[in-house]
């Protein structure tokens, strides 16, 4: 459980909503970034609610992810400021094809880019455009053919980038599903049923608002050409979208860089600490019964059974963050992990390991230190490594909730 004070969180959603803000910007993208100019109406919406936006823009049209990344000026772009966001926006429709080909051709440029960013200024945030699904899908492909599909992937796909990335995500997909059932009159394309019309740039303006300053964008003062209703409801929409899921989005406090988290697995006698902290560089990790650790993976073992407070302080050049959680160990020296539940792993001996999980166990994988598969035979909760040299192995383990790489230690 992460232990925090309600009243300090309280304090600083207070201070948050009534702070003028400036945030520098670099939108990497194309033509949905810069029909209607996003980044000037970005600029015009921020400065009517007091706060400034600073931008630069990269857009080629139809640029995608890989062009972007073998693109020199895209470097340059970066390099020239020490930019508090850079978003990311890929071609309209790639997200959105098979993940075997996201992942080639989409997911590792954009992991490319960003560890550019991250090197020119480590505490920059990449923040994902998520786009909207077209406005009657795309029939090249029956999952993406209708509007709903293909917003669906596209939303899914920039949730799993941003996690890739250790980034964020601005909505935009999302508002533009509410707009479009909520107030089905605004007409949110151009002629093309692709790009924005004003009205859809204005409602992802206003959605990139809530993204990067973390305020509503319901009452903003600069509506440009639309009707006073049409944008009191993208501003709405806006701000429902982004405000009533800042966690989905990875949109912390803006003061708020690195995300100390970690999960746990019961590795008999031990337990392995796995790190899944984000922008992070240095860890620090009290077990609660006087031991400590600065390893980014640790194992520990308890010698006694009880409640232990487990605390890892990760710390980056931006900002340090703690979380706690409660480790019950017990006769079998289990532990509670409240969050994902259980996972155990009991050496049986003689290469024999049982494994067992509160959640649905979907796949196991043992591979060697050299990372190669080890085909050994697994039924649904025993593995058999008798067969095999002694040494240290890892288990891949996927369950309905996570995946996991654990330690196998065969004697």
């Amino acid at each position: 459980m992460r232990k925090i004070s309600l009243a300090i969180i309280v304090g600083l959603v207070s201070l948050v909503s009534i702070a003028q803000e400036t945030a520098s910007i670099l939108f990497i993208g194309n033509s949905y970034t810069y029909v209607n100019d996003l980044p000037v109406l970005l600029e015009s919406i921020a400065s009517s609610m007091g706060d400034q936006v600073i931008h630069d823009s990269q857009t080629p049209g139809g640029a995608t992810f890989q062009q972007h990344a073998n693109t020199a000026l895209t470097y340059s772009k970066i390099n020239s400021n020490a930019w508090d966001y850079v978003v990311l926006q890929a071609q309209s429709q790639e997200p959105s094809f098979p993940e075997t080909q996201v992942n080639t051709n989409t997911l590792s440029y954009a992991q490319q880019i960003a560890d550019s960013v991250y090197a020119n200024n480590f505490c920059s945030e990449v923040i994902m455009f998520m786009t909207w699904g077209r406005e009657n899908g795309d029939p090249q492909w029956a999952p993406i053919s209708t509007f709903e599909g293909m917003n669906t992937r596209l939303r899914d796909a920039y949730l799993r980038m941003s996690d890739s990335v250790q980034g964020s995500v601005s909505p935009v997909g999302s508002a533009w599903r509410y707009a479009r059932e909520n107030f089905p009159s605004i007409n949110l394309y151009s002629g093309d049923g692709s790009h924005p019309s004003y009205a859809g740039s204005y409602l992802a303006a206003c959605t990139f608002y809530s993204s990067i300053f973390r305020k509503p964008a319901t009452g903003v003062p600069f509506i440009g050409s639309l009707s006073q209703a049409t944008a009191d409801n993208l501003q709405l929409a806006a701000t429902l979208s982004v405000m009533d899921s800042l966690d989905t989005w990875n949109l912390r406090p803006i003061s708020e860089h690195t995300n100390a988290e970690f999960q746990m697995v019961f590795n008999d006698p031990t337990i392995d600490f796995i790190n899944q902290s984000t922008k992070a560089t240095n860890y620090y990790w009290d077990f609660g019964d006087g031991e400590v650790s600065t390893i980014e993976n640790p194992s520990h073992l308890f010698l006694s059974n009880g409640q232990y407070d487990v605390r890892l302080v990760a710390e980056s050049p931006c900002d340090t963050d703690t979380t706690v959680y409660e480790v019950t160990i017990n006769g079998y020296l289990g532990f509670t992990d409240l969050d994902k539940g259980i996972i155990r792993i009991k050496n049986l001996g003689n290469g024999i390991f049982d494994v067992q999980s509160d959640n649905t166990i979907i796949e196991m994988k043992v591979y060697n230190m050299e990372g190669r598969e080890v085909s050994c035979p697994i039924n649904e909760t025993t593995i058999y490594l008798s067969k095999y040299k002694q040494g240290i192995y890892i288990l891949k383990i996927e369950t309905e909730k996570e995946v996991v790489s654990i330690r196998l230690v065969n004697i």
